[in-house]
C-alpha cells in the first residue's frame, strides 16, 4: 500500500436492510479530504449530524458495534469499517438516511465491490501509522478472551474462536497482510447459532435478518417441524440441515468461515483507531466489546509513544537562567532542582535539570547505583510548573504555589547521573481564582521516564 493517505475517486451508492432495526437504507460512501477519516452523516435527521467513526463515540457493543454523538447514532458499522479499511481507502464521508448500516450478504464483500467500482484517489497528506514496538496484553477473564499486539513488519492478523461445541468448536484464521483482506476474508459472512436466532425472533431484535445474510448453525437436533416453521418465518419453501450442522441456505466459502468473519470484525473495529496498524494482532475469542476495549488500550499506547521531547540547544539563549529563577521561586539549594526554562508561553512551560552525580541525595539514596529519586522528579517538575503559575500574576516574587494533587504519576524509567531532565507541563484549563491544572511529561533524550497530572494553588506571601 502507499504511503500517501486515500480516498475515493468518486462517490458510491449501496442500499439495503439494516440487521437489527429493519429499515431499509441508503448508504453514500464519499470522497474527503485529507485527515477527514471516516464519519457518518445522517441525512434523515434535522442538521444532518456528523458522527465520527472514532472509539471515543462507540456507545454499544452487544449485538454489533454502534457509535452516537449528541444523539445522533449508527449501528452495526463493522463490516462497513473494515471493507474501507481493508482496500485501503483512509478518508470516507458516509452518507447515511438510517439509524443503521446495511447489513448485505452478511460479510463485507459487496462494500468492497462497491468501493472498488468508485475506485481511489492517492492524496498529497501521509499516511497516520502506529507501528507496535512493544508487546502489548488484554485479557477478559469472564468471557476467557485474550488479545495481543506484537511487533511485525505488516499488518496480520490472527485469530481463533471456540464456541464449545460438535457443529463450532475450535477454528483458526490468519491475515498475514492487509492486501489480503479481499479475497481471504471480506466475503466471509455472520454466523449465528439457533438458539440464538430463536431468541433474537422471539424478542424482534432481527427485523432485518433472512438466511441469506447468515450461516446458521444447528447447535441441537431438530425436528422437521421446526424446521418447517424456519422455512415459513424466512420465506422458504424448506429448510434442511447439512452434514456440517448447518442449514441449507448457504454454503460455506471456506471451511473456517467464522473465524475469518471475527477477523473481519477485528479489523472493522480496530478501524476505530484512525490510524494505520503496523503489528501482529492475536485475538482468542474476539467479541465486539473485547476488540473496542484492546482499540483503547492500543490509543493509551499510541499517545503514550507520540509524546516526543522539546528540541533542545544548548547554545540557545534560556528565558529564565538559574539566577532568575531564584529570583521567581523561593527554593534554594539543595532544594532548588530547575536549572533553566528554556521556553514559555501563556499555557505551557519547558524546564530543565542537570542531573550530575554530585547532588547530595545520592549519597544515601542507591549509592551503589545511583538513581534520582521519582518524589524528586515530581518536585523538580512542580517546580517548573510553579514558574508557569507564577508569570500569570504580576509581581511573581510576591507569591509562592503550594500544590494540592498531583495524579496520574507514572514512572517510565530510571533517571541517573549525567542525565539531563527535560520538563514540559501545560495548563489543562485556564487558572482560575488562583487554581492551576497542569499535565506534566518528562524526558530523557526522546525517552518519556516520568509523567503525572497536578493541581497547584497560587498563594500571596505574608506581609507583602
Amino acid at each position: 500500500m502507499s504511503d500517501k493517505q486515500c480516498t475515493l475517486a468518486r462517490p458510491v451508492t449501496v442500499t439495503g436492510t439494516g440487521l437489527h432495526t429493519g429499515h431499509y437504507v441508503n448508504m453514500t460512501f464519499h470522497p474527503a479530504p485529507a485527515d477527514h477519516g471516516y464519519r457518518f452523516r445522517r441525512i434523515d435527521i434535522e442538521g444532518q449530524p456528523e458522527v465520527p467513526a472514532d472509539l471515543d463515540y462507540v456507545v454499544d457493543t452487544s449485538r454489533g458495534t454502534t457509535l452516537e454523538k449528541d444523539g445522533a447514532r449508527v449501528s452495526t458499522v463493522e463490516h462497513t469499517l473494515s471493507a474501507l479499511y481493508g482496500i485501503g481507502i483512509d478518508n470516507c464521508l458516509i452518507e447515511i438516511d438510517g439509524p443503521e448500516t446495511p447489513i448485505m450478504d452478511g460479510s463485507a464483500r459487496l462494500f468492497v465491490e462497491a468501493l472498488e467500482e468508485a475506485g481511489t484517489e492517492e492524496q498529497e497528506a501521509e499516511r497516520k501509522v502506529f507501528e507496535i514496538r512493544a508487546p502489548l496484553s488484554y485479557a477478559y477473564p469472564d468471557k476467557h478472551v485474550e488479545m495481543f499486539a506484537l511487533p511485525s513488519s505488516s499488518y496480520e492478523i490472527s485469530v481463533m474462536i471456540d464456541f464449545e461445541t460438535r457443529v463450532l468448536g475450535t477454528q483458526h484464521a490468519r491475515m498475514h497482510d492487509i492486501r489480503d483482506f479481499r479475497e481471504q476474508i471480506a466475503p466471509c459472512r455472520t454466523f449465528v447459532f439457533l438458539h440464538e436466532l430463536e431468541y433474537l425472533l422471539k424478542n424482534d431484535l432481527i427485523r432485518g435478518g433472512d438466511l441469506s445474510n447468515a450461516i446458521v448453525f444447528m447447535n441441537r437436533a431438530v425436528s422437521q417441524e421446526e424446521l418447517d416453521r424456519l422455512a415459513t418465518l424466512f420465506r422458504k419453501p424448506s429448510v434442511a440441515v447439512k452434514e456440517e450442522g448447518i442449514l441449507n441456505n448457504l454454503d460455506l466459502y471456506f471451511r473456517n468461515e467464522p473465524a475469518r468473519h471475527k477477523l473481519l470484525d477485528v479489523v472493522g473495529d480496530l478501524a476505530l483507531l484512525g490510524v494505520r496498524l503496523k503489528g501482529h494482532i492475536i485475538a482468542n475469542r474476539p467479541g465486539h466489546h473485547t476488540n473496542v476495549e484492546f482499540g483503547r488500550l492500543l490509543r493509551k499506547q499510541m499517545k503514550q509513544e507520540s509524546k516526543s521531547a522539546p528540541a533542545y540547544d544548548p547554545n540557545a539563549e534560556p528565558v529564565y537562567d538559574i539566577n532568575q529563577i531564584q529570583s521567581i521561586l523561593p527554593h534554594r539549594p539543595p532544594f532548588l532542582l530547575v536549572d533553566k526554562i528554556l521556553d514559555m508561553g501563556s499555557d505551557y512551560v519547558v524546564g530543565l535539570k542537570n542531573v550530575t552525580m554530585n547532588e547530595p541525595f545520592f549519597v544515601g539514596h542507591f549509592p551503589g547505583e545511583p538513581v534520582m529519586p521519582g518524589v524528586l522528579q515530581i518536585e523538580a517538575m512542580a517546580q517548573a510548573g510553579g514558574i508557569l503559575a507564577l508569570s500569570s500574576v504580576p509581581d511573581p516574587e510576591h507569591y509562592t504555589t503550594y500544590f494540592l494533587k498531583i495524579d496520574k504519576v507514572r514512572f517510565r524509567h530510571k533517571v541517573v547521573p549525567g542525565d539531563t531532565l527535560i520538563f514540559t507541563l501545560k495548563l489543562l484549563a485556564p487558572i482560575r481564582r488562583g487554581i492551576v491544572q497542569m499535565e506534566g511529561v518528562a524526558y530523557v533524550g526522546q525517552k518519556v521516564v516520568m509523567e503525572a497530572e497536578m493541581m497547584a494553588q497560587i498563594v500571596r506571601n505574608p506581609n507583602t
